[in-house]
């Protein structure tokens, strides 16, 4: 319990039940109740149904699987025992996908007797911490607290170390319609475009804009002009067109740099190119391509 009276947020803690690389298995296996680090059959882990986390990218897995073929897998995985027999994860199953690629029989993993909830939690905050999580995977993450266990926007916020705002943002995106939470999801909008959509009172005028923003690369800044435009009755686009050059030298950059380019054009002959990562990983793959 804090000093305010608040209980602290799993993301502070996440460190003593995850042993770091630089941690051995001796040290590890006292800092966590009812279990410890121990070498597991990966046949006996089994996925959780409820984990945060829907989307795999498979270029990723592989490699991934690569790496962990060549240096073994550094943090190890976090599971619970399963009243059928064997272990359900807690954290870390992209690297569980990842081992299977791999070809690995057994993966190193610290057991950990949670509840559902607590377990839940823990896969949330791993996936926060890593930025793993597309924003729509993360508002539902956060439905799911509120309306499966009782969590009010405020007692979200301080569990998962977050802005109550950041929370209240990211549940307003299930308001979004279906069609429109594909595109964020896929990456083909980003929380900024969502958030802009959201000044539009009807799905058709979201989905219409929603579309148009994606087919043109449009900036956020750009959709919110749009939507201000529809709400003031003129909906008439203005943003320069994307030549069809520009639109194959993004392909050929996506292609180059296996990850999501993005081409901004202010005018006919400025703009910007804005290079897309997911992680930190996904980022030093796109620097090693371009340097080497």
């Amino acid at each position: 319990m804090s000093s305010g009276g608040k209980r602290q947020a799993l993301g502070r803690g996440l460190a003593a039940l995850i042993p770091t690389a630089t941690e051995g298995a001796s040290e590890a296996a006292p800092r966590v109740a009812g279990g410890g680090l121990r070498m597991l059959d990966i046949e006996s882990i089994h996925p959780s149904t409820r984990q945060p986390r829907k989307q795999f990218d498979d270029g990723k897995l592989d490699e991934l699987a690569e790496t962990i073929r060549n240096q073994g897998i550094i943090q190890p995985l976090v599971v619970r025992s399963r009243e059928k027999g064997g272990f359900e994860l807690v954290a870390g199953e992209r690297r569980w996908r990842a081992a299977q690629r791999a070809g690995l029989h057994q993966v190193p993993a610290v057991v950990r007797e949670t509840t559902d909830a607590q377990a839940f939690e823990l896969a949330l905050i791993e996936n926060l911490q890593r930025e793993d999580l597309n924003p729509i995977e993360e508002a539902e993450a956060f439905q799911y607290m509120v309306a499966e266990q009782g969590h009010t926007q405020e007692s979200l916020s301080v569990r998962v170390g977050k802005d109550r705002s950041t929370v209240a943002n990211a549940l307003r995106l299930l308001k979004l319609p279906p069609t429109v939470r594909a595109m964020v999801r896929e990456g083909r909008l980003n929380m900024g475009h969502a958030r802009a959509l959201l000044g539009l009172e009807s799905d058709q005028a979201i989905e219409r804009l929603a579309r148009q923003a994606a087919s043109r690369g449009l900036s956020v800044r750009q959709v919110e002009s749009l939507v201000k435009r529809e709400r003031q009755g003129d909906s008439r686009p203005t943003p320069p067109q994307v030549s069809p050059a520009a639109r194959d030298l993004v392909h050929r950059l996506e292609q180059a740099l296996a990850t999501r380019v993005k081409l901004v054009q202010q005018s006919p002959k400025r703009g910007r190119i804005e290079i897309h990562y997911g992680s930190l990983d996904e980022l030093d793959a796109v620097l090693a391509r371009i340097l080497r």
